[in-house]
Formats: C-alpha cells, structure tokens, sequence
C-alpha cells in the first residue's frame, strides 16, 4: 500500500517523527501575534483598562456556585441573546452569539465564503478578517485604502465590480486606524456590494454612530461586537452580531453544537445588567482619547483622528520601531504596527486609565524630544 512521503517512516526507527503536512494554501501564513512583554502600563491591546463591577463579579461567582455543570448549556444561549437583543432593540433571532467576535466572523465566513468564493477588505484594517478568510478557503482581495486611511470610494466601486466578493469587510472604528466611517459610506457599500457586508464594531461604543440601525430583514448586512472592550470582559471571549433573521438562522449549519459554554453565557447575560457602568467608562476613555490626542499633536508626531479607544500615532523625527523602544524602555508598552503594510513608523496606545495616560505622556514626550 502506498502512503506520502509525509507519513512514511523508517522500519525499525521507534523514534522517528511522523509530519502531517498542512494544507497548501495555508503553509505560507503566520498566526496573529500581539506581543505581551512584563511592564507596569501594558496600552497595546485596546482592553479596558477597569475591571468589572464588583457587583458584577459577586452576582457571577454566585450564579457559578448554582450552576449544573454535569448538563450541556443552552445551545441557543437563549437567555443571553434576549438580553443582547433587548439592548439594542432587536429580536433574539437577530442575535448570535460566540467565543468572541473573532468566532462570529468565522463563523459567518465559513457559512457564506469558503472555496471558490472572494472576500474583500480595504487595508490597513483589522488583520483578521484577511486572516480567518483565508484559513476558511476563500480567496481575499485587498483593496487600498487612501493615504489617511479614509476609504476611497472610487477603489471599492471597483474592488466590487471586478471581484463580485460574496463577503465585504468593514471595520468602524476602523483597527489600526481609528477612523469611524461616516454613514453616507456604509450605505454606498451595502447598495454596490453583490453580496453580504459585514462591518466589524468592535469599538463601536466609542464612536458617534452605529450601523446597526441600518440592519433589517431585506438587506445582506450585519454588524458584529464584542463584549471585551467596553464590558471589560477580555478574558471571557464573548462576542455577537446582530442581522437578519435568516441570515442568522443559516448560521446554525457549521457553529459547533453547544460552542457557547455556560460560564459565558451567565457572563454576558448579567454584564447586559450594568448598561450604566458600561456607558460611563466609555465616556471616560472618550474623554481621556481627547486628552491624549491634543496632547500628543503638541508633540513632534502625526496623530491619526480616532473614535476607538486607541490613537494610531507617526512619530516624525524617529522611526516607528525606535519609539517602541524608548516607550518600552521606560515601562511602557505599546502596539508596534511599522511592520504593517502601508503602516510604516505608526505605533498604537490604548487609551489606559488617567495615570497610566499620564506615564505614557511623559514617556513619549522624552523619547520624542
């Protein structure tokens, strides 16, 4: 019987190592790193920089105390999606929910691209959407973005009409960039793109505008987020997306049974409790982001209009990476994206609490001088 070369091994040789190759299309990608270095203000990884509420943390323990670990959970996370819905005043059967807003989008690739399909996105973005397209088999097309990152119209029109993508990522805020895209340009996208478009909200809360106000049952839209920025719940890895009613009930033919574990779902459920909390932390970061961008334009770098609760910043008299190291040298730590395309020398701060900006101020006013 003839087997590959892969799985051959030598008789005798109990030791011999058997190596499964991966798939062809995936043996030239890299996974998606974020470094994680031990420093005193870690502002590279765009989490909120408060815990939880208390109040939260004792109603969560007690409902763990109580729970019925021997029994699958609610394969529909009935409960959770009825309170995600009643927030932003849809149905439950508008809302789906997974292991963080990275398992959303997989999921909605693996249902609608996948092999033979075209996923388009406009960089720099957010490096997974090319990343999970491109693991589920579907073919990515990178459109350019003009030289503020703001989304030139004239390159999607035309993304659109050569590639016919069946998936079309947007991000707004936009990851890396900030920007928030105005609403003139989500409903030109929806009206051109011929087939679903997805715009990814992960930092939603903290701009002016939401899309999903634009989601009905006639239009191939969704709008996903996340429960780890704003809700302060990074370490639970819970995120949703609300669209069509259809389009969600699709989705049940390749998400995993049972996906949604129980601790999650009472997780999220009593978070929906604390809109009040959640609502004046954003108000917070949205104030310290003014803080800290009028602050950093006093500053010999070029800083990048954001509605997220990050700054995208370009030092100009010092390279990117020299920055990064500086600040890091002085206990602090940001997010070097001056490997990226069309990134280069651009660094990026997560807006941390009051003294954490501060640090961070004071750190770059000294590396930049």
């Amino acid at each position: 019987m003839e087997c590959t070369r892969a799985a051959q091994v030598r008789i005798g040789n109990v030791n011999a190592v058997t190596r499964v190759p991966v798939r062809d299309d995936l043996s030239a990608l890299e996974g998606y790193h974020s470094p994680q270095v031990d420093v005193s203000v870690r502002l590279n990884t765009n989490e909120s920089p408060f815990a939880p509420p208390p109040a939260w943390r004792d109603a969560f323990a007690a409902e763990l105390s109580r729970a019925q670990w021997q029994r699958y959970p609610d394969r529909a996370a009935t409960a959770l999606r009825e309170g995600i819905a009643a927030v932003h005043g849809v149905s439950p059967q508008q809302v789906f929910a997974a292991n963080g807003s990275n398992e959303v989008l997989q999921t909605l690739l693996l249902t609608f691209a996948g092999p033979g399909r075209t996923v388009a996105t406009f960089e720099p973005t957010y490096q997974m959407h090319g990343q999970i397209a491109r693991v589920t088999g579907a073919t990515v097309v990178e459109g350019e973005r003009a030289a503020d990152f703001s989304l030139d119209m004239a390159e999607v029109h035309r993304v659109l009409r050569e590639h016919l993508p069946s998936v079309t990522f947007l991000c707004s805020p936009n990851n890396p960039t900030g920007l928030v895209e105005p609403e003139a340009n989500i409903r030109e996208v929806l009206a051109a793109a011929p087939g679903l478009l997805v715009v990814d909200e992960a930092y939603g809360q903290f701009a002016d505008w939401s899309a999903l106000g634009l989601v009905d049952e006639e239009t191939p839209l969704v709008v996903t987020r996340t429960f780890s920025k704003t809700w302060s719940m990074a370490g639970a890895r819970l995120g949703y997306m609300v669209g069509p009613e259809w389009l969600v009930a699709e989705l049940d033919k390749v998400v995993l049974p049972y996906h949604l574990d129980l601790a999650k779902q009472i997780a999220g459920r009593l978070a929906l409790t604390f809109v009040h909390e959640m609502e004046s932390r954003v108000q917070f970061i949205v104030g310290e982001r003014q803080r800290l961008s009028a602050a950093m334009s006093a500053l010999p770098i070029d800083v990048f209009p954001s509605g997220a609760n990050f700054i995208l910043f370009r030092p100009r008299n010092h390279g990117g990476r020299a920055v990064w190291q500086g600040l890091l040298d002085r206990d602090v730590l940001v997010r070097d994206c001056s490997g990226w395309p069309r990134l280069a020398d651009c660094l990026r701060v997560t807006i941390g609490t009051e003294a954490e900006n501060d640090l961070f101020l004071k750190a770059l006013t000294e590396v930049t001088a």
